[in-house]
């Protein structure tokens, strides 16, 4: 099976911050797209984002579907490693970054990702967040004390517990799943998620076309506070 997609792209800085700490990348010869966030109060958040994705731009193209998911495991550990250098190398504590990366390959789909950068997926109609948070606030949500929405307004929000470039060790969750014609995935950074709520995102992207979507959103970011960096990556399944 021939996959066919399109795809758009976009990052912004915000109406808050002076620099730029995402990083967007979208490499659709190997149907590998990634969102990576630097983190907030850390020095070099966008040396570690960006790090991220120029390694990851720098997979080898004629690798097989089978061979890809692994290679972007590699790349991500291995800018893991580098950051952590770095900030041994700059005397800082943390240099760190989340990061989601999607790779499709013929009816299927795999994700990894460390923090709270997200994949969505639309489907018939209805909105699905396949990735879920490692943060703070989302073992409250998994207990069923509090939505996805409503942990966006709680005080520890932005509180992370994994990232690349963070801790000894860095454990990357994985999703795989098929995919459909039809399917709308979303890769965003937290500073869409924090002002657009599921019935916005589930709106948007029903409406909106590929080559508008990612101006909507950030739009919708923007209008809400625009207080972070606002990234996102949508990808159609056509």
């Amino acid at each position: 099976m021939t996959l066919h997609t399109r795809y758009s792209v976009k990052t912004h800085v915000g109406h808050k911050r002076k620099v730029n700490e995402d990083a967007v990348l979208a490499l659709p010869e190997l149907n590998i797209w990634l969102v990576s966030d630097g983190m907030g109060g850390h020095a070099a958040g966008d040396y570690a984002s960006r790090l991220i994705a120029d390694m990851a731009a720098g997979i080898p193209l004629d690798l097989e579907p089978k061979d890809r998911l692994s290679a972007l495991r590699d790349t991500i550990q291995e800018a893991h490693r580098i950051i952590r250098q770095e900030a041994h190398d700059r005397g800082i504590e943390v240099i760190g970054a989340t990061v989601v990366g999607l790779i499709l390959a013929d009816s299927h789909f795999a994700a990894l990702w460390a923090g709270d950068s997200r994949l969505y997926r639309l489907r018939d109609g209805e909105i699905e967040m396949l990735t879920t948070d490692h943060s703070v606030v989302a073992a409250l949500v998994e207990s069923g004390q509090m939505t996805w929405d409503e942990a966006e307004s709680h005080p520890q929000s932005n509180a992370i517990t994994r990232a690349v470039g963070v801790g000894d060790t860095l454990d990357l969750d994985k999703i795989r799943g098929e995919t459909a014609p039809g399917d709308r995935f979303l890769l965003c950074s937290d500073g869409l998620t924090k002002y657009a709520t599921f019935g916005m995102l589930r709106q948007a992207l029903s409406t909106q076309p590929i080559e508008l979507i990612c101006d909507h959103l950030i739009q919708i970011a923007l209008a809400g506070g625009g207080a972070d960096n606002i990234s996102t990556a949508v990808v159609d399944i056509i």
